[in-house]
């Protein structure tokens, strides 16, 4: 089964080679990767290039002209995907060598059509913060409109199935939206995995490390990704307040400690 990997990159030359490096070290090899930059102003584009050269058939490049975001930049990768699954890995996260083999097997024998495994935290630099946030067995659409419960690098979903899903195009937290939209359109919820397969690098510029800009993106999600109105959205907020601040943080645990 081939899978279609989104890469979105924006100023990654300090990380995109290991993240296209952690895609050809992949076990199963029936992939491709499709690179779309978004008007980088680094060294970026010369980095990927180097690599589509010596790899045509596997990777390729497209190249937004001016900065459009991360929804119109993945939304052009999903596009030009031919795969049966879709998958996501942003230009400064890693995968782990069996992750696509192991989630298309567990896809497969358990005839999901979203699946998302648990994954590790790395700081800015690359050093393991030592911490996995586990990934729930189960995964429902009811679970899910609460609080984002995949991360995006380990999501994958079965095109085939359910069509291709692009994201609306909403600055931030568009993932989340994307995601929901797969999961309400399987017949059965989103499966989890609980081994790591993927490492997050968090940055010191991401949504998370900002709880006011947060909640604000979080709101936008109900009210302009969802079209709730205000009242509603704003009880949706207070849902998604309980979840993120006490019942979320059980998924992340000290991996020192496993």
């Amino acid at each position: 089964m081939k899978v279609s990997i989104i890469t979105a990159t924006y100023n990654s030359e300090n990380f995109i080679e290991s993240t296209i490096k952690s895609v050809i070290s992949q076990s199963h090899n029936n992939w491709e990767l499709i690179i779309i930059d978004d008007a980088s102003g680094d060294d970026t584009v010369n980095i990927v290039e180097g690599l589509v050269s010596l790899y045509p058939d596997k990777i390729s490049i497209l190249k937004n002209k001016t900065n459009r975001g991360a929804a119109v930049t993945r939304n052009r990768g999903v596009e030009s995907a031919t795969g049966d699954f879709i998958a996501f890995l942003d230009g400064d996260d890693i995968w782990k060598p069996h992750k696509l083999e192991k989630q298309v097997k567990f896809m497969l024998k358990h005839n999901a059509d979203i699946c998302f495994s648990s994954y590790d935290l790395m700081n800015e630099a690359g050093i393991s913060l030592n911490k996995t946030i586990q990934a729930l067995p189960v995964l429902s659409y009811k679970k899910f409109l609460k609080c984002n419960y995949i991360g995006n690098l380990t999501g994958v979903y079965n095109a085939k199935t359910l069509g291709k899903i692009y994201a609306p195009n909403l600055r931030k937290r568009q993932d989340w939206l994307m995601w929901l939209e797969a999961v309400k359109r399987s017949k059965s919820p989103a499966m989890g995995m609980k081994e790591s397969l993927a490492i997050y690098r968090v940055r010191e510029n991401s949504i998370s490390s900002n709880k006011f800009d947060l909640l604000k993106y979080n709101y936008w999600i109900y009210n302009k990704g969802l079209g709730f109105s205000a009242a509603k959205s704003v009880y949706r907020m207070t849902i998604f307040f309980f979840e993120y601040f006490f019942v979320k943080p059980k998924q992340t645990i000290d991996s020192l400690k496993t």
